[in-house]
């Protein structure tokens, strides 16, 4: 029996009220915050497979219980967070490198 992959999906609607989903690849937190690696999703197999796989890494907020995402804008945060990410998504992160 084969197991059919259901994409982990989040959609965030951006400052032009305009709507993007994303496909969530891992989750972590820390003792201060709790952040999210994603990429952007189509339903459309050509619409992925023009996109240039570009990771995003987002905090995620609360403002009266209610979940909110939103950009890492520090450096020193996003260099603390995103080698903690590169580690857990190494085999998505470098896939296309050992293929060749």
């Amino acid at each position: 029996m084969s197991e059919e992959y259901t994409p982990d999906l989040v959609t965030v609607t951006d400052d032009e009220n305009k709507e993007h989903t994303f496909e969530i690849l891992d989750r972590i937190e820390t003792d201060d915050n709790r952040y999210i690696a994603v990429i952007p999703y189509s339903p459309s197999p050509e619409e992925l497979l023009e996109d240039d796989g570009e990771i995003f890494i987002l905090r995620v907020v609360e403002e009266d219980g209610k979940p909110f995402l939103e950009a890492i804008e520090d450096n020193e945060e996003f260099e603390r967070i995103y080698p903690v990410f590169e580690e857990r998504l190494a085999d998505y992160l470098y896939e296309d490198e050992s293929e060749d």
